[in-house]
């Protein structure tokens, strides 16, 4: 079910207030660009910065958009599990058909304090995506871990963002083969599926999701030629987008195809001149601006 590219999606945003008509179009520009899962309000969302209400709004429309034509892979991640139970129960009610958990960032759990964090949000009965990301919850789950979660009907897979490709291979000896892994790193996604994963829930999905569509379902038909020839033309906007962090790059990115403007909430601030010029120039490299 949740397998291919997956799309990290943007929060539009005018004039400070969430943009619904430009997240509509969004939406539907991504299934018609062939992504097959859309996944609202994670990191690349601007969780962060969202109000709660503006954030169950934003999960809301996108599932009533999408109507049943992909699925919607709703972030509901905290590091209070009481708030996370909250989004994880809110995504189940809307119809959405799985939820994005980040593992507790800051507080820094251990890892019987990360199984007892996830068993208590199974519980709600919706189907769990483990978000593993060291480098910024400052806590990794360990394969053994996942292992024991993955005993949980509703713990189905993870977004791994540790960029250790070995990761996958010590993941489906703890968890079997039928646990989704799926990529959070747009750069090293090739190599990903080459080792086991299913697909990856893309920043740069935003930008190109035609590209990144036909990259994913070469490698998970063993294409792997093809696939690298497009991964080669995306290495410099994988790159470009996170020269500073990665929803900045991605909007500005969208800003030049028309998508939606480029406003991001602080902390967080537009990106540089210097990173403009090096994105532009990176969506010339890859086909997607003249």
């Amino acid at each position: 079910m949740f397998k291919g590219s997956m799309v990290a999606l943007v929060t539009p945003l005018k004039n400070g207030a969430v943009d619904y008509a430009a997240l509509d179009a969004l939406v539907d520009w991504q299934i018609e660009e062939g992504t097959k899962v859309l996944v609202p309000v994670g990191t690349t969302g601007e969780s962060p910065t969202l109000t709660h209400e503006e954030h169950e709004a934003v999960v809301e429309r996108v599932v009533k958009q999408a109507a049943g034509r992909v699925p919607v892979i709703a972030g509901a991640g905290s590091n209070n599990t009481a708030e996370a139970r909250r989004h994880v129960e809110h995504a189940k009610r809307v119809g959405a058909d799985a939820a994005l958990v980040v593992t507790p960032y800051y507080n820094k759990p251990t890892q019987a304090g990360l199984i007892a964090h996830f068993k208590a949000l199974a519980e709600v009965g919706l189907p769990i995506v483990i978000y593993n990301i060291p480098g910024r919850s400052v806590v990794d789950m360990s394969p053994a871990t996942m292992g024991e979660l993955a005993k949980l009907p509703e713990i189905v897979g993870v977004k791994d963002a540790t960029g250790d490709l070995a990761r996958v291979c010590a993941q489906r000896i703890t968890c079997g083969p039928d646990f989704l892994q799926i990529s959070g790193e747009d750069p090293t996604a090739h190599g990903f599926n080459a080792q086991g994963g299913v697909g990856c829930i893309s920043v740069t999905c935003n930008v190109a999701p035609g590209l990144l569509s036909q990259m994913q379902d070469a490698t998970l038909s063993g294409d792997y030629a093809t696939a690298l020839s497009i991964q080669d033309r995306l290495m410099p906007l994988h790159h470009a987008i996170f020269a500073e962090p990665g929803l900045v790059g991605a909007k500005y990115a969208l800003s030049l195809l028309g998508r939606c403007a480029e406003d991001v909430r602080l902390p967080l601030v537009g990106a540089t001149d210097a990173s403009k010029a090096r994105i532009a120039d990176a969506m010339r490299h890859a086909g997607l601006l003249n």
